[in-house]
């Protein structure tokens, strides 16, 4: 299953050095190389926004890496409850943004 996310940030510049360093760590972590794929920032009210593509392979394996972490987190379905443990793992990792799942199939 392929991830469609948008990111929104207040501070792009320094969030993108965040966020990059804690999705290369993951793909480390999951043996997985470019696993994410991000669009062009477009900038509005004072918040940049990024549509992600998160790939099948990275989606996958970080389930199994976090499965019960997943599990545990906010959402009906297992979609909401990945995104809800994706926004939490960034955060907790000093990268302040929000994810916003637009589609996933």
């Amino acid at each position: 299953m392929t991830y469609y996310i948008q990111i929104s940030t207040t501070d792009w510049p320094k969030d993108r050095v965040l966020f990059e360093d804690t999705l290369n760590t993951l793909e480390k972590l999951c043996d997985v190389q470019s696993g994410y794929i991000l669009n062009e920032p477009v900038s509005k009210f004072g918040w940049t926004f990024i549509d992600m593509i998160l790939k099948g392979d990275f989606h996958m394996s970080l389930e199994q890496e976090f499965i019960d972490q997943i599990k545990k987190s906010k959402g009906s379905k297992p979609e909401e409850k990945f995104v809800t443990f994706f926004s939490n793992y960034l955060e907790n990792n000093g990268c302040k943004i929000k994810l916003k799942l637009m589609q996933s199939n």
